[in-house]
């Protein structure tokens, strides 16, 4: 076996063992990306299961909320009727962005009424509501942190390659809404 042909088969074998390990890597990081968005799915779950508890609890005390706790309960149903898989991420991310901002607003509206707020159950029910969004705020966080994985590895050279062949692609980031952006006023708790 002359030189060249060693070269050659070595080349190769580089090449195959490169592309191997850049499948490899790109399936593992889709894969934690897909167990991150799971991880959230389970924190968001916990708080859908939760909120006709307080719905059902505010609304003994808020009738002119009724709107709202009405749209809220639309949109858990749509919600949960999303199948539990990674292709509906998108369309899981905007309702929650929408059920968040109207649970915001009955959080607010909670505050207006003094025998609510004192309520033992919906003082319970607040206290395990704000756990569930710490709990998916850290959930939010870890798969934020596997979606910049995935799609540094979607979108750099030469990986890039490899992504597009197999069909692996980029996930969205799990962001926060524009309510949640907007600067909070002290005034509006000390009334």
């Amino acid at each position: 076996m002359n030189l060249t042909v060693i070269a050659v088969l070595l080349a190769a074998l580089f090449i195959v063992t490169w592309i191997y390990g850049a499948y490899v890597s790109l399936i593992k990081k889709k894969n934690k990306a897909n167990e991150a968005f799971s991880s959230i799915d389970i924190q968001l779950k916990k708080r859908y299961d939760l909120i006709p508890n307080i719905l059902t609890i505010a609304q003994k005390f808020m009738e002119h909320e009724r709107g709202l706790m009405e749209d809220i309960t639309k949109l858990r149903t749509q919600v949960m009727n999303l199948p539990d898989n990674f292709e509906s991420i998108d369309r899981k991310i905007a309702l929650d962005r929408q059920i968040a901002d109207k649970m915001g607003q009955i959080m607010v509206a909670v505050e207006s009424y003094p025998q609510l707020k004192s309520d033992q159950a919906m003082v319970t029910a607040m206290q395990t509501y704000n756990e569930v969004e710490e709990h998916i705020s850290a959930a939010r966080r870890f798969y934020n942190s596997a979606a910049n994985d995935l799609k540094n590895a979607v979108e750099i050279f030469p990986s890039s390659l490899i992504a597009r062949l197999i069909n692996v692609k980029s996930v969205d980031f799990f962001e926060i809404s524009e309510r949640e952006r907007q600067p909070i006023n002290a005034a509006d708790f000390l009334k």
